[in-house]
């Protein structure tokens, strides 16, 4: 979506200039405080361009530094650049001191003040991604994300950390299950010592019992020694129990056993053996159904899930999965020395728009190519495997005001073209008065409304 930037100034010429100046913005105005205050809410720009000279008293800087006090007090990252007069850098420096982001002096050259811009929103992008880096470590350091949907999970897990309680981790396949687990035990007080995982699905059913177990010498054909089971290994620290839901039927009954009693025996043993570690289990089934179907032991379901987690598949973390890309993409980087530095906005948009069916492993997989397939220093949506949003498409979004927005126009054009475009009509079947329906072409820029088209 282009960048918004406001330009407050009571000089229709120069709003004109600073128009074609600003091609590649959205560009809003405002010519007094009361309107810029307006502007400011309801587009949120990251650039103000503000001319210090504003009405009731444009002949001093009075009313100009008010308006920049007013936006810095409501939307303190605002890169403002004030413009002032040929001789007035006294009120230049006082706007640096209450906060603005830089200054410009009269007659206003397009090529500078655009520069001046340009870097003012690169900057204001660049803390915005720090700010969200620096919110996705809240305590899980292992866990990239700052969508609601992963935060309330981070937080749901933060909690049962310093805890022995076992937990069931449940999510679809790739959503970082795994990584959970080894938040948890990072911040444990067993952080010190072994995390040990089996996944229970890869592992034969004859096997998995020896593997989770151990066994004795001579236990079976093979066993030339005593060998310690995934259990025993995991002694004072976590056991990982991957895809829980394709354990046997038969095994789950002696890891019942294991988790009411905290003693195993080994295949071919006759010797309890104590064992305190902490327990996690994964699974991407419905073990509730399987309850049901009497697939899953319904006292080992409740024995495992003391507090269940559900991770939210990728799809559902809006942003969170452009920061993840650029986090998969620097790591990548480095790995293969290669060039790719950033996405063009064909990438993002088609990120934006993919459902991801293989969550966060499906990312990696194509981040990797993506960054070996790459040419430039950018890469696109078809060094992703990906298909950009048709044009006109809209990623989806979560934002309020611009869902409103975007319902808003979509409204209107329809109601226009089953009016025949006559604006009569289409103010009448939207339920609004003609001037209500011209502001509302006017805000969302409907120029085809507008030209007839």
């Amino acid at each position: 979506m282009t960048d918004t930037i406001l330009v407050v100034d009571d000089d229709l010429g120069i709003q004109k200039q600073l128009k074609w100046s600003f091609t590649d913005y959205n560009v809003v105005f405002a010519d007094d405080r009361t309107s810029a205050i307006a502007q400011l809410r309801r587009h949120e720009p990251k650039v103000v361009t503000l001319d210090l000279g504003l009405p009731p008293d444009p002949a001093n800087a009075s009313e100009g530094l008010k308006t920049l006090e007013e936006i810095i007090a409501l939307a303190p990252r605002t890169k403002v650049i004030v413009v002032t007069g040929n001789n007035d850098k006294e009120n230049a420096l006082k706007a640096i001191e209450l906060g603005a982001y830089d200054f410009y002096q009269k007659p206003i050259d397009s090529d500078t003040i655009k520069l001046l811009v340009n870097r003012a929103q690169n900057l204001a992008k660049l803390e915005d991604e720090n700010r969200i880096l620096a919110k996705t470590r809240p305590g899980m350091g292992r866990i990239i994300g700052n969508s609601d949907a992963i935060q309330a999970v981070v937080r749901r897990a933060e909690k049962i950390a310093n805890t022995d309680i076992s937990t069931l981790l449940q999510g679809e396949s790739g959503t970082g299950k795994e990584v959970f687990a080894r938040s948890i035990h990072d911040h444990s007080p067993r952080k010190d010592k072994p995390f040990v995982a089996i996944n229970c699905a890869s592992i034969p059913e004859n096997l998995l019992e020896s593997e989770l177990f151990g066994y004795e010498k001579g236990a079976f054909t093979g066993a030339n020694k005593t060998t310690l089971g995934k259990i025993e290994t995991a002694q004072g620290g976590t056991l990982f129990l991957d895809e829980i839901g394709d354990m046997p039927l038969g095994l789950q009954a002696k890891m019942l056993r294991f988790l009411q009693e905290r003693v195993i025996e080994r295949v071919g043993g006759r010797n309890e053996i104590p064992v305190d570690i902490r327990v996690v289990c994964a699974t991407h089934r419905d073990l509730q159904n399987m309850v049901a179907e009497e697939t899953f032991r319904e006292d080992l379901y409740y024995r495992i899930g003391e507090i269940p987690i559900m991770i939210p598949p990728l799809r559902d973390r809006d942003q969170d999965i452009i920061l993840l890309a650029r986090t998969f993409l620097n790591q990548y980087r480095e790995e293969f020395n290669a060039k790719a530095k950033s996405f063009s906005d064909g990438a993002i948009n088609a990120m934006l728009a993919h459902r991801w069916p293989g969550n966060i492993r499906e990312l990696q997989n194509k981040l990797k190519s993506a960054v070996i397939m790459a040419e430039g220093s950018l890469v696109h949506a078809e060094d992703l495997g990906l298909m950009e949003p048709a044009q006109g498409a809209e990623p989806e979004t979560l934002n309020l005001r611009e869902v409103r927005e975007m319902a808003e126009s979509r409204a209107i054009r329809r109601a226009y073209q089953t009016a025949d475009k006559n604006m009569s009509k289409t103010a009448e079947l939207l339920g609004v008065t003609r001037p209500t329906l011209y502001s509302l072409i006017d805000k969302y820029h409907l120029e085809d409304v507008k030209t007839g088209a």
